[in-house]
């Protein structure tokens, strides 16, 4: 990891180059995104079949694409009974944490007879992408799909690729028919996206599609957004770790590690005050990497993206925090609750030593999918909101309309929309109010 002293500069330098790590750096794989997109979109399943078999190796038709009854029970047969506790445990929390963002709808009326409100409505068909090939990854089909069933999707659809036998893996199946998908294809990168986005034959067409993927599948969620709703563009996993001279140096080494993991990409980022916490940090990172089963991976990470920023103070720290705005930020110092109130930016927030980030991955009950690369300025973690419709109602009587016409037609006049004013002006040809 890369130890300086934080200051304007290196907090700067650091966003360059965290920035390097966004699925909007890789334009060269743009076109060839498109080529996908288009073919599906223009030849649905022939299309769809064909890259199956060119990038997974799998055929499939028709007749095999959706996942039978069948191939869930198998699923189910092969599952160890101790992670099927876990999943329904932790799908249990997800549930109780989603359920609570519900909103609903609301009226107001007034005594001149007017009735103001806002519809709440789940959308009709989501499409959930589940990555594949060799990892299987339980977690982020509960994630992805308990929000929608929370908020009342009329259909769920999921899709992940296959393997080279034609099957997909059984705790990802399990996990699906667990947390309420209605129906599962396999189908995985670009070309699942396209037949999300675009429909075939044999896929509907989805409102929203949410979920990861590769930078294929990024892109390719990115190409259709406006055609279909996305969640976001994710990028690599990124954590930061606020800490002062009371957090145990080999707890955050942990930490920062547990994200390092993820790929070369993924980025970690301790901030301290103390210079002591710092260089025992690295100590124990070292000691780690000689056990841990990923040490390759982890250690090109820290290699490109590992930081240790040395902060004067703890606010200058967390104005850092506010500049990076991480996707996971653990506070581990004296008072975390205080400092966490001072934090704008952040995907998700741990507070003490106890709450490590992954219980937010599998267990706690919060959406572990977060936006990354800065976008926690802007965007919020994946929730029931993102698979629900508001719509504005206006109610006015006669007697309300007529208070309020002469104000109406003097602004639309304003603006030169002379048939907007003449739309209110001819309910009162009569006269009359």
């Amino acid at each position: 990891m890369k130890t300086v002293k934080l200051t304007g500069e290196s907090t700067k330098n650091l966003l360059t180059d965290l920035l390097k790590r966004s699925p909007s750096s890789y334009g060269s794989y743009e076109n060839a995104v498109a080529g996908i997109l288009e073919d599906v979109r223009t030849r649905g399943d022939e299309a769809l079949f064909e890259y199956t078999e060119r990038f997974d190796g799998a055929r499939l038709n028709a007749g095999n694409l959706a996942v039978t009854k069948e191939e869930i029970q198998e699923a189910y047969d092969h599952t160890d009974e101790a992670l099927l506790k876990v999943i329904r445990t932790s799908l249990k929390n997800i549930r109780a944490f989603h359920q609570r963002q519900l909103m609903n709808s609301w009226f107001t009326t007034t005594a001149e007879g007017t009735m103001l409100g806002q519809k709440i409505t789940p959308m009709d068909r989501v499409g959930v992408y589940v990555p594949g090939g060799k990892a299987a990854y339980p977690s982020s089909v509960l994630m992805n799909i308990v929000p929608a069933k929370v908020a009342g999707v009329g259909q769920i659809v999921m899709t992940t690729p296959p393997g080279k036998d034609g099957k997909v893996s059984s705790t990802t199946l399990v996990a699906a028919c667990e947390a309420g998908a209605d129906i599962i294809y396999k189908a995985g990168g670009a070309q699942a996206v396209g037949a999300l986005a675009y429909g075939t034959q044999s896929i509907p067409r989805v409102d929203k599609i949410v979920g990861p993927g590769n930078i294929y599948v990024a892109l390719a969620k990115k190409a259709v957004y406006g055609h279909v709703s996305i969640d976001s563009i994710a990028g690599p996993s990124e954590i930061l770790v606020l800490a002062d001279e009371t957090a145990r140096a080999r707890y955050v080494a942990a930490d920062l590690l547990s994200q390092a993991e993820h790929d070369e990409m993924a980025c970690a980022i301790l901030i301290t005050t103390s210079s002591k916490l710092a260089a025992e940090v690295e100590q124990e990172i070292e000691g780690f990497l000689r056990v841990l089963d990923r040490s390759e991976i982890i250690r090109k990470s820290l290699e490109s993206f590992g930081y240790i920023l040395l902060a004067d103070s703890m606010d200058e720290g967390i104005e850092a925090v506010n500049q990076i705005a991480p996707e996971h930020l653990e506070i581990v110092t004296a008072n975390p609750f205080e400092d966490m109130m001072k934090v704008r930016h952040a995907g998700a927030i741990f507070l003490g030593e106890s709450s490590s980030e992954p219980l937010g991955d599998y267990f706690a009950g919060p959406n572990h999918v977060l936006p990354t690369n800065g976008t926690a300025k802007f965007f919020s973690p994946l929730s029931v909101d993102d698979f629900v419709k508001k719509s504005s109602i206006v109610y006015y009587s006669r007697t309300a309309l007529a208070c309020a016409r002469e104000d109406i037609m003097t602004f639309a006049k304003s603006e030169g929309l002379t048939a907007h004013a003449n739309s209110i002006g001819v309910r009162f040809e009569n006269g009359g109010c």
